[in-house]
């Protein structure tokens, strides 16, 4: 069972920093305004916050790596810890998404579903 944890919060992990980089370095782009529900005019208002949460989410991303590898290592309950943090957290931020704004529903269930799957796991 700790090898599928591991993967999945490699998994986990590797989205976040992916969705981080989109967020920070992406977000001029076209093709993303749907993603981010931004209007042309919007981007440079928007610059900021979207910098600096994909910076946030690309922080959280190495959490969730670094915990998911502390599983084999010499100290198992420090990676459980920071693992179970780390997915705990975007299973609220998920939920949080949602409440804020419904049109982002898809992305609410993509934010909390895979930590959702590694919370239960981890639990078990």
């Amino acid at each position: 069972m700790t090898g599928l944890i591991q993967v999945l919060g490699i998994i986990f992990g590797i989205l976040l920093i992916a969705v981080g980089i989109l967020e920070s370095f992406f977000f001029r782009d076209q093709r993303f305004y749907r993603l981010f529900l931004i209007q042309p005019e919007d981007v440079a208002a928007v610059r900021m916050w979207t910098f600096n949460l994909g910076f946030y989410n690309m922080i959280w991303g190495v959490g969730a790596i670094i915990g998911a590898l502390m599983l084999t290592g010499a100290e198992p309950a420090a990676g459980r810890t920071l693992l179970l943090f780390t997915a705990v957290g975007h299973v609220l931020l998920g939920i949080i998404l949602v409440l804020s704004e419904r049109r982002l529903w898809a992305s609410a269930i993509a934010e909390a579903l895979l930590p959702a799957v590694i919370v239960i796991l981890l639990l078990l």
